[in-house]
């Protein structure tokens, strides 16, 4: 009778400890999913902006420095998503990746600048139509982060309750690091009007 007892006690452990890791995989797995939504929409805006700087350097001859600075971070930031697909939930990945993508929102912000002073080139009609699939593309990667972002806590929250987070320790289940937004603690702030 004692051994019986004793194994259902262990047969119900069991059942609850390959629960426990089964669940973690899947939240895991959702966030390699989630991942791959962003990757699809940074493929799609790293693809356009070798476009944007073809179409706005022939108008822009005096403003070298700022189309290189943007193929520059263009790049920067491809080598970061490729590392980050890599492994999804790796913290350090997910940091380059944030980084790589503030300095290339950095460079497009000013090349979006100095096109403002070039009537000609804001006039081009591919300029203005790649400056709109890019608008549209950085909107989906917003919403791309966000889902992104949502399956990390379920797995954060999932690594670290009670009893998932021993299950999670034993298997080696760190928690995933979210996306950070890739505006500047400058660019974050209302603009302030004043008169």
């Amino acid at each position: 009778m004692e051994i019986t007892i004793l194994a259902l006690v262990a047969a119900v452990l069991a059942v609850a400890v390959i629960a426990i890791y089964n669940r973690l995989v899947r939240l895991r797995n959702a966030i390699a999913n989630a991942f791959a939504q962003i990757d699809v929409q940074l493929k799609r805006r790293y693809d356009l902006i070798p476009n944007l700087v073809e179409t706005a350097r022939k108008y822009l001859q005096h403003e070298r420095d700022t189309l290189e600075a943007v193929i520059a971070a263009r790049n920067q930031a491809c080598a970061a998503a490729i590392a980050a697909r890599r492994d999804p939930v790796a913290a350090a990945s997910m940091t380059a990746l944030g980084a790589a993508e503030g300095t290339l929102g950095s460079a497009l912000g000013r090349l979006m600048v100095v096109a403002e002073a070039y009537p000609q080139l804001k006039a081009d009609q591919t300029m203005r139509e790649l400056s709109e699939e890019l608008t549209s593309t950085e909107n989906r990667v917003g919403f791309a982060r966000q889902a992104y972002n949502d399956a990390v806590l379920d797995f954060n929250n999932g690594t670290g309750q009670f009893p998932a987070n021993l299950i999670a320790g034993v298997f080696g289940f760190a928690p995933a690091a979210m996306l950070q937004s890739t505006q500047s603690e400058q660019e974050r702030q209302a603009p302030r009007v004043q008169f």
